[in-house]
């Protein structure tokens, strides 16, 4: 089954073939030109031979001479001769041919027996022996005339087995030759086909190499011919083949660097809206939707239905759409834009944005107005009342004026404090902050914030409790900012935390650095306000915290002191239980 799939069995089966059909239609024709060729020349002698015997017959002096003459033909061709004068004159000039007929034959016959008395030629071929023998003969009539004006009739007949025989041996001769003629067909062509075809194979094998990724195979060019032109342009074709590639995948993986490092996600979906290809902020967003949705990781196909309705309307007005979606509490803004094929949109390409910072970054701004104003709007407005007060001499004694002095000066001191603040973040979130890195002994330092907060605590009537483990391990950090961190967590500590309460300072060798814990037993942070308390004026409930609230930027000033350092702040909090604020110094080793 495999041979008639191939080149060469085609070919070589469709020149035996071809080469079969004209052999046998000109054998054939051969076999009946021959056959036709042996009777007419069979026909042909006989009438020769009775033409010859009857001019010898017709002259009395050569009568004996025309027997003779017969007798030498009847051997030689294997002839009979009858001559009739008529019914009661006959004699058979010879007897000694291949067949024997009685002249009873030549005056029964209808045909035959026109020479007798009609005096007309006749060339017949028949059997006209009496028995069921098959013993075709040809006999050739002629009617004469003897010396002395008796008409005659020559019978001259001859058996058809010596056509046959000389037939046979034209047949033998042509089925020999049209055998030999195909098997030497089946040679030529076996040979011819394999050596047009070599090339093809090798060429069918470079392309199955080519197939597989290897573009350095070559088809060896053995010829001139339309072959070797095809060998020539398979190489080209290979060549051109390898430089298209290598510049798509160039161009493929350049487009996925630039996918997977864009900040914003990008969806491509085809022609009936399903996914084709994403990058890790979409597969981010899409993993997000999933999760809110109650999704399988495997239904990854699915969009959100702001997202397929979005390419519905690409797909129908053939244009861009923009669009909004919250995911998790996120917020993405959507771009979708037609992909064109010719006259037809093939798909879409959509672009999502995570705009949550920027939203968030617009309310802290404006919140940040809002509580500057708030916090500074208080003090000012003490100032302008109590210094209207003195005045306009409207407190007479001078305990009154003292005090409100004192409240003068206090209010000056704090609004001082926060705009020292305010300008310590702008420094320090614009990089401007800094370091005077030392070496640090971690049990002393905490031991001396220790001492420096054991009165207030005690006026608040909480326990502050050490739990620092005996280390040798020295920190390299800014000494006198990291007093302003553990400043900050400690009075937030002591002032969130209700009497008879405790608050933990903890420090322990950690990860190539030093983490502090601050752990109160106040009456913690809820839940939702535990993302923001390292804001900027963000400030929980009030109602839980004693005395002054502060202004709110101290947690945002340890948040920029710590990263300023290359560490991590943290807050873990449940509501009744307490807060914990976590800080983790790295040992910044290769600072002097």
């Amino acid at each position: 089954m495999l041979f008639w799939r191939s080149v060469v069995g085609k070919l070589w089966f469709t020149i035996l073939l071809l080469v079969s059909v004209v052999l046998i239609t000109l054998t054939i024709l051969l076999l009946q030109y021959f056959d036709r060729f042996h009777t007419d020349q069979a026909e042909e002698e006989l009438m020769n031979h009775a033409s010859l015997i009857v001019s010898v017959l017709e002259n009395e002096e050569t009568e004996d001479m025309g027997r003779a003459m017969n007798q030498t033909i009847s051997e030689t061709y294997g002839t009979n001769a009858l001559i009739i004068a008529d019914e009661d004159d006959s004699w058979y000039l010879s007897d000694e041919g291949g067949l024997f007929l009685p002249e009873s034959v030549f005056f029964e016959d209808e045909e035959l027996s026109a020479v007798i008395n009609d005096r007309d030629p006749v060339v017949t071929v028949g059997d006209y022996t009496e028995d069921n023998a098959d013993n075709e003969a040809m006999i050739v009539g002629q009617p004469f005339t003897f010396s002395d004006n008796q008409e005659g009739s020559l019978y001259l007949y001859q058996s058809l087995d010596v056509v046959d025989e000389a037939a046979d041996q034209t047949t033998n001769i042509i089925l020999l030759s049209a055998g030999i003629a195909i098997v030497l067909t089946t040679v030529f062509a076996f040979f011819l086909t394999s050596r047009v075809t070599a090339p093809l194979r090798k060429m069918r094998h470079a392309s199955l190499q080519v197939a597989k990724g290897n573009f350095d195979t070559k088809v060896p060019i053995l010829t001139n011919d339309e072959i070797g032109l095809l060998a020539i342009a398979f190489n080209r074709m290979a060549r051109a083949l390898n430089t298209n590639l290598t510049a798509l995948n160039q161009e493929k993986e350049q487009l996925s660097r630039i996918l997977s490092s864009m900040a914003d996600g990008v969806i491509t979906l085809d022609r009936e809206g399903g996914v084709m290809v994403t990058n890790p902020p979409a597969n981010e967003f899409i993993s997000a939707w999933l999760y809110e949705q109650g999704y399988d990781a495997e239904e990854s196909g699915q969009l959100p239905a702001e997202l397929q309705y979005l390419f519905q309307q690409v797909v129908s007005e053939e244009k861009e759409q923009m669009g909004e979606v919250d995911v998790q509490g996120r917020t993405w803004a959507m771009l979708m834009s037609p992909l064109h094929d010719q006259e037809h949109i093939r798909g879409a390409v959509a672009v999502l944005r995570d705009m949550t910072e920027e939203r968030l970054h617009d309310k802290l701004r404006k919140d940040f107005l809002a509580n500057v104003s708030h916090e500074l709007r208080t003090p000012i407005s003490m100032l302008q009342g109590y210094s209207e007060a003195i005045v306009d001499d409207v407190v007479e004694s001078d305990e009154e004026k003292r005090e409100m002095a004192q409240i003068i000066h206090d209010e000056s001191l704090r609004i001082g404090r926060l705009v020292n603040e305010l300008l310590d973040i702008a420094r320090m979130e614009a990089g401007h902050i800094q370091l005077n890195y030392e070496e640090l002994d971690m049990t002393e330092f905490a031991e001396r914030i220790l001492r420096k907060f054991q009165g207030v605590a005690k006026e608040h009537d909480v326990e502050l409790i050490g739990d620092i483990q005996p280390s040798e391990y020295k920190l390299k950090a800014d000494s006198d900012r990291m007093e302003q961190v553990l400043t900050n967590l400690t009075d937030n500590a002591i002032r969130h935390t209700s009497e008879n309460g405790s608050v933990t300072l903890r420090v322990l060798p950690e990860n190539a650095g030093v983490r502090i814990d601050i752990e109160d037993t106040g009456a913690g942070i809820n839940e939702e306000d535990l993302p923001f308390v390292f804001e900027r004026f963000y400030k929980a409930d009030k109602a839980r915290t004693r005395g002054n609230t502060g202004t709110g930027l101290g947690l945002a000033i340890v948040k920029n002191i710590v990263q300023a350092h290359g560490g991590k702040v943290s807050a873990h909090s449940k509501v009744g239980e307490g807060t914990t604020f976590s800080v983790w110094i790295p040992d910044n080793e290769d600072l002097n």
